[in-house]
């Protein structure tokens, strides 16, 4: 009897080794766990992001030594247009134009005066991305030696577009000028599933852009 129970005992002392998966458990749970917070940060982060989009027409009582108009849509190169006329400022440049469109084909977009597309506009078919706008329109700007424009695109690439130019041309006045699409549905934009995707991809490009722009 005093053997089987010294045996009982023993048993009951002896510990079960642990298994393959036992020691990666805290760090998968370290790693769900950091993938939920990066996951409401970037959701919380989204939604600051869309409260904050321009959903009122600018001013139009600033000038600028130029107008910059970044393509994407025939509103912006309508009201950079629109703004020359006015007299917001000396010249533009249209940035980022498909190779395959003529400038009398922009001329007919905007129509009005062709002298003074003629004489004031200029065009850069060079960029392909925001980012090429930026140096595209770095380099007009510095060889004019402007020290202000008037920055023209639609208004939820106003963010973006301005971190990639200030990092182009530091020093130089970056004064926005958002541009509304019928399309783009800013309140309510949850109900409406095309809004929602441009939004999201736009975000994504901000916060890789801010993040690429840190790390230089």
């Amino acid at each position: 009897m005093a053997r089987t129970s010294a045996t009982g005992k023993a048993g009951e002392n002896r510990q079960t080794p642990p298994g393959p998966d036992g020691p990666r458990r805290p760090f998968l749970r370290l790693v769900v766990g950091l993938a939920a917070l990066a996951l409401a940060l970037y959701v919380g982060g989204f939604f600051v992001f869309t409260a904050l989009i321009d959903r009122t027409p600018a001013a139009n009582d600033g000038k600028a030594d130029g107008i910059v108009v970044l393509t994407g849509g025939p509103e912006r190169i309508a009201e950079g247009y629109r703004l020359l006329v006015e007299g917001r400022a000396k010249r533009m440049l249209i940035s980022g134009v498909n190779p395959e469109v003529k400038a009398r084909e922009l001329a007919a977009l905007v129509g009005g005066d062709r002298g003074k597309f003629d004489c004031c506009i200029d065009i850069g078919w060079q960029a392909i991305d925001t980012i090429g706008n930026a140096e595209e329109t770095a380099n007009w700007v510095h060889k004019r030696d402007y020290r202000s424009i008037i920055l023209v695109t639609s208004t939820y690439h106003l963010p973006r577009a301005r971190l990639e130019l200030r990092r182009a041309m530091p020093g130089v006045e970056i004064m926005p000028h958002p541009v509304f699409q019928d399309k783009l549905h800013l309140d309510g934009w949850w109900n409406y599933p095309g809004t929602t995707r441009l939004l999201v991809s736009e975000y994504t490009k901000y916060l890789l852009t801010l993040t690429h722009l840190r790390a230089r």
